[in-house]
């Protein structure tokens, strides 16, 4: 069972509504497709499902379209009915948060590992390390990539979907150009934009932190 809801040019918290309101009537497992216009309601859909228990994932299509996808497992439906909340009244209230983004924070990501040692741990952990930004309470407002790093916003690294996600809430994804050259790959980058070493320099400096792990 799938629900697409086109809810562009609608203001928050109308979005989470829909959304809110179609899951809570899922009788069968399925997605929830979320169409909008801005990162807020992005954000404020990826919070509602993270609330729920739900998977989500989100993509920037365009400056004015995003997409956020809900994943409703059979469990949840159970529960959902169990609880009653299948017949129950629709949602018409619901609160928004405020852009989570923190301001001049930027995440710089040098290299496609994190630490010294073995590789392949160097690897997993900076996957994972990339993971747990989405899940922080507050998103940095830039992501800069450069060196190896390049490598982590590209085709087939395990990273692309959750920079996507943070790129859909307002996060400011850049990856070195001449790094993407000299690894070849100009033509696989997957998410975010291309950048300079001047605005690399830009940004670091006019940033109040800086996270580098």
């Amino acid at each position: 069972m799938n629900i697409q809801i086109n809810a562009k040019g609608k203001q928050c918290p109308l979005p989470v509504i829909e959304a809110k309101n179609a899951i809570q009537g899922m009788a069968e497992a399925g997605i929830v497709e979320v169409t909008v216009d801005n990162e807020i309601a992005v954000q404020n859909l990826t919070k509602m499902a993270d609330h729920k228990g739900l998977k989500a994932k989100s993509e920037k299509k365009s400056d004015q379209e995003y997409t956020v996808w809900m994943e409703v497992t059979e469990e949840f439906v159970k529960n959902n009915i169990k609880d009653g909340n299948v017949s129950s009244a629709p949602v018409t209230e619901e609160n928004c948060i405020p852009d989570i983004r923190k301001k001049k924070t930027v995440v710089v990501l040098g290299a496609d590992h994190m630490g010294e040692g073995d590789e392949k741990l160097g690897k997993m952990l900076m996957k994972g390390f990339v993971y747990a930004l989405t899940q922080l309470e507050e998103l940095p407002q830039t992501i800069l990539l450069f060196n190896s790093g390049a490598y982590l916003s590209c085709e087939g690294s395990d990273s692309v979907e959750d920079l996507k996600s943070m790129e859909a809430q307002g996060v400011k994804v850049m990856t070195c150009g001449t790094c993407l050259n000299h690894y070849g790959l100009t033509e696989k980058l997957a998410v975010g934009s291309v950048t300079n070493m001047y605005v690399i320099a830009q940004t670091m400096m006019e940033a109040d932190h800086i996270v580098k792990p």
